[in-house]
């Protein structure tokens, strides 16, 4: 038979889905699965319902419906002083993954290159590689994960069509700083760049720091395509809902992109998520206070057992150095064995940060491992515990 396409043929099993039925084999807790373990607001819900119930529940419009799409542009301009027109620059997606694949397509050709910063989340590179295009890698330092600028200006070149920047970051939890995010205007500017924005964790930063669109800098608004997602900002996560923010004529290839990928959203999902981006302040306090308890008793517990905590500024995880532990343990493997070790051993499973780096780029980090804290503090105290008698 005739063989399938090289590109997926060939993706193995990810590592989400190996680990958590590793978790599942030996009943442990599962603090590698990246979403919450409780539902999001029940008032969106109840007005999901009825929704659901009165209509409209046939195809919604194409970009989405109105009411979410001027939801997201009042939110562009509550939350970062963009002037968004709702008609020609919102459109909705099923998730913020297919407004991933929605941006690659729709701006990359065979040939052109698009910068990934490591670590990455695992669906950037497949989505690159599909449209054609190459990925270049410029990797990020622990355990500060800092921006070393000069790999970065050396990664573009004249074939540099995009760049893929997500902040807050998956899996790193880094937020990039308005002097980072000016170093990389500049390089669009000079390349004649765009830049694809995963802003998806937009309003989970802790410690009073702020998240900074992209767009927002001077000439970004033209170069750059904005995506959000009511998953995360409403712990909705199996509603795949996402939105793109973009100038007119970058939404007009990427809705040509949307209209034969998906073409249409659930409408009273739609109308119940511009309910709740609409919500007052307390919601987003609240969202971001819930996080950062989840956040705070993991990183105290963790540290307790002698886990060398990196910095948390935003999502809802936290990454960790388990080289201190594992040696007073004997255990020497990688960090994937180690994963699988405390899963079998601890009941705990983790997610190794090796897989979030690209193996063609060098040898990724080897004692990381990243935890998920968005879970009820019941389920935390749990590995906890069980970690702290495996360990100690």
């Amino acid at each position: 038979m005739k063989s399938h396409n090289a590109l997926f043929a060939n993706i193995p099993t990810t590592i989400f889905t190996v680990m958590s039925s590793l978790a599942v084999k030996h009943d442990a807790v599962n603090l590698g699965q990246g979403f919450p373990d409780t539902d999001g607001p029940s008032w969106i819900r109840d007005y999901a319902a009825r929704a659901i119930i009165d209509g409209p529940n046939q195809y919604a419009p194409m970009m989405g419906v109105p009411a979410l799409r001027n939801a997201v542009a009042e939110a562009n301009k509550r939350f970062y002083g963009l002037d968004i027109d709702p008609d020609s620059e919102v459109m909705v997606t099923s998730g913020a993954t297919e407004a991933l694949m929605d941006s690659c397509l729709a701006l990359l050709n065979p040939g052109d290159e698009a910068i990934v910063i490591e670590p990455f989340y695992d669906s950037y590179v497949p989505q690159i590689k599909a449209a054609g295009a190459t990925p270049k890698f410029v990797r990020l330092q622990a355990p500060d994960w800092t921006l070393d600028t000069d790999d970065l200006k050396s990664a573009f070149s004249s074939k540099t069509k995009l760049i893929i920047l997500n902040t807050p970051m998956n899996p790193c939890s880094k937020i990039f700083t308005l002097e980072e995010l000016q170093v990389i205007a500049d390089l669009l500017i000079e390349y004649d760049a765009y830049a694809i924005c995963d802003e998806v964790y937009e309003h989970l930063c802790f410690d009073h720091l702020a998240h900074i669109p992209l767009m927002t800098l001077p000439q970004m608004k033209e170069r750059c395509i904005r995506i959000g997602s009511a998953g995360k900002t409403f712990s909705l996560t199996g509603w795949k809902i996402g939105y793109i923010t973009a100038c007119s004529a970058l939404l007009k290839t990427i809705s040509a992109v949307h209209q034969f990928v998906n073409f249409a959203t659930p409408a009273p999902l739609q109308i119940a998520v511009a309910a709740g981006i609409v919500a007052g302040d307390d919601y987003y306090a609240s969202l971001t206070q819930d996080m950062d308890h989840g956040r705070r008793i993991l990183t105290e517990g963790l540290s307790r057992i002698g886990f060398d905590v990196l910095p948390c500024e935003g999502t809802y995880f936290l990454s960790v150095d388990f080289y201190d532990v594992a040696k007073d343990k004997g255990f020497t493997g990688s960090d994937l064995d180690f994963c699988k070790w405390i899963t079998s051993e601890a009941g705990v499973a983790a997610i190794p940060m090796s897989a979030f780096f690209a193996p063609e780029n060098g040898e990724p980090p080897q004692s990381l491992i990243r935890f998920c804290f968005a879970k009820k503090e019941a389920v935390l105290n749990e590995a906890l515990r069980r970690l702290s008698e495996f360990f100690e």
